[in-house]
């Protein structure tokens, strides 16, 4: 069967390249390649244009398009009956496309579960991808859900389940596989089917990316028992140890480091094996880096989700 390869972009100029030069260097090559640009006003449209001479690219243009609506616009462009998702900004494994539709093409499954990983260039980016990032080992297959970063399905499977909701900007592709999960079942997770990203690279664009998250999940009404626990573990089990360390009670500081080492201990395991050779002053500076990432994540979700639901209360009328 025909595999229709589909991407979201908007102003990702010279940043395309690398993602490109990994479709070209696929086992499998793609059938077609159709690519929503959401209106992009720098060179995005100049580098897609260029790689037509060595892939099957198409290019659809739809200004305002949010990341919904642009991959359901090339997901009903697309010719093919199998659809493989990705993202700009990402490298794809040389055998990606074909891991993730083989188990398609032999008619096991409707959808499938690729798998992704940091592609760090700092150190900073290797302490962020260590922190925020599962390992395949951590993650259950029967459970996990996919990013469409690495993604393929029938598209008669998105016909089935109405697209991706486009009345929603982040998030956008849980509830879609939510919406699969409950129409087919747990997917087969391709776990060599590996796109690589870059960690965001500084605390603030780590902020943003995490409130923008939490926002979405508001929106849509996910997670909502996760985001109690972590208001409740803030507003009401922090302070009570704070206030056992500042009266001196000596259960205070026992709790508080027991707390961080829980909070931390699978980041940190995950950093321990990637750091491996560093010197111990950088190597040092790493770990402290984990509870500093993981505060600032977790106050973008707090301040994120609570502006989702007010969005919600306040259209819930259109959803």
């Amino acid at each position: 069967m025909n595999v229709s390869l589909i991407i979201t972009v908007k102003n990702e100029g010279e940043a395309l390249r690398p993602l490109l030069d990994s479709l070209i260097e696929q086992t499998r090559p793609p059938d077609e390649i159709v690519i929503c640009d959401g209106g992009s006003t720098d060179n995005t449209l100049d580098v897609l244009t260029e790689y037509q001479t060595w892939l099957p690219l198409r290019v659809i243009v739809v200004p305002g398009a949010n990341i919904s609506a642009g991959r359901n616009q090339a997901i009903a462009a697309a010719q093919g009956p199998i659809i493989a998702a990705t993202d700009a900004g990402v490298v794809l494994s040389p055998t990606w496309l074909e891991d993730i539709v083989a188990p398609i093409e032999a008619e096991r499954a409707p959808v499938v579960s690729g798998w992704f990983e940091a592609d760090p260039y700092t150190d900073f980016e290797v302490v962020m991808g260590n922190t925020v990032l599962p390992k395949r080992e951590d993650v259950d297959p029967e459970l996990f859900l996919p990013s469409s970063r690495s993604v393929a399905f029938l598209k008669s499977a998105w016909e089935a389940v109405g697209g991706y909701p486009e009345w929603l900007d982040y998030s956008e592709d849980l509830i879609f596989d939510l919406a699969l999960r409950e129409k087919y079942g747990a997917f087969p997770f391709a776990a060599t089917a590996v796109a690589y990203f870059r960690p965001r690279g500084s605390l603030r664009a780590f902020f943003r990316q995490y409130y923008f998250y939490a926002r979405g999940d508001g929106k849509a009404n996910l997670w909502g028992k996760r985001h109690i626990v972590r208001y409740a573990t803030y507003l009401l089990a922090l302070p009570f140890i704070l206030r056992l360390i500042w009266q001196g009670r000596k259960a205070g500081a026992p709790l508080l480091l027991l707390g961080m080492g829980a909070y931390c201990r699978r980041p940190a395991a995950r950093l321990w094996d990637d750091t491996w050779g560093w010197r111990p002053p950088a190597r040092l500076r790493a770990f402290a880096l984990i509870p500093i990432i993981r505060l600032v994540g977790d106050v973008a979700k707090m301040i994120g989700y609570p502006a989702g639901i007010w969005w919600r209360m306040r259209h819930r009328n259109t959803l």
